[in-house]
Parts: structure tokens; sequence; C-alpha cells
């Protein structure tokens, strides 16, 4: 199971290289998206490079979950915990730079990132690492 945190990690990189680049193309403009400073700008700016930096960690947790002892339950909260905030905080950054009002659902990504982050590192505490 821990695969698909590693296939999606490279996915959201990509995704945030590629998202990246469109960004880019119209990054010479100084009213672009209502100026630098605008709301709709910052938004797009965050969740590209969200996508990237949530991808790595989802990578990172698949390189590193194998030499941390995690239980059953423990496992699957990392795994989806992870996963799902990689995807919703990059898509909820997207519907916010859309629509103001979907900022309401970034308790979705926080609550999910929150939840495997402690989970992941409780466990490592708890047990240490194995080689």
């Amino acid at each position: 199971m821990i695969a698909l945190n590693a296939g999606l990690g490279w996915l959201l990189i990509t995704l945030g290289f590629a998202s990246g680049t469109l960004i880019g193309l119209f990054f010479h403009r100084e009213n672009w998206l209502g100026g630098y400073d605008s709301w709709r700008r910052r938004l797009l700016r965050l969740g590209h490079i969200a996508a990237v930096a949530l991808g790595m960690l989802n990578v990172l947790f698949a390189l590193s979950a194998r030499h941390v002892q995690l239980s059953a339950t423990d496992h699957v909260l990392c795994i989806y915990g992870f996963a799902l905030g990689g995807v919703s905080m990059p898509t909820v950054c997207a519907l916010s730079a859309w629509r103001k009002p979907m900022r309401h659902l970034f308790f979705i990504p926080v609550a999910s990132l929150l939840t495997a982050g402690i989970t992941f590192s409780s466990a490592l505490f708890r047990g240490g690492i194995t080689p």
C-alpha cells in the first residue's frame, strides 16, 4: 500500500512542475490575476508549491515507513492521511483561487496532514527506527 504514496508523490511533483510552468507563462504580466499580491495569484502559487512539497512528503513517507514500527491502524492512517493531504491541498488552493468561499474546505488537507504527521511522529518516537 505504501506504493500509493510513492506513485502519488511523484505524480504530485510532476503536476506541480507542470502547473508552475503554466503559471510561469503569465507571471511577467504585472496585473495577471489581479497583480502579484492578489488572492487568486497567491493561492495558485501556494497550490503549485504545495503539490511539489507534499509530493516530496509522500515519497519521503514511502521510503521511511518501512523503517518505523507502525500498528496496522497507524499504517492506514498515515498512508491515506498523507495521500489525501497531498491531493486536497493543491486542489483546495485552486478552488479557493477560483471561488473565495471554497477556502472553508482547507480543514480537509489540514486535518488529514496533521493526523498523518502526528501519527507517524508518535510512532517514530515510541518505537524508533529499525534498520
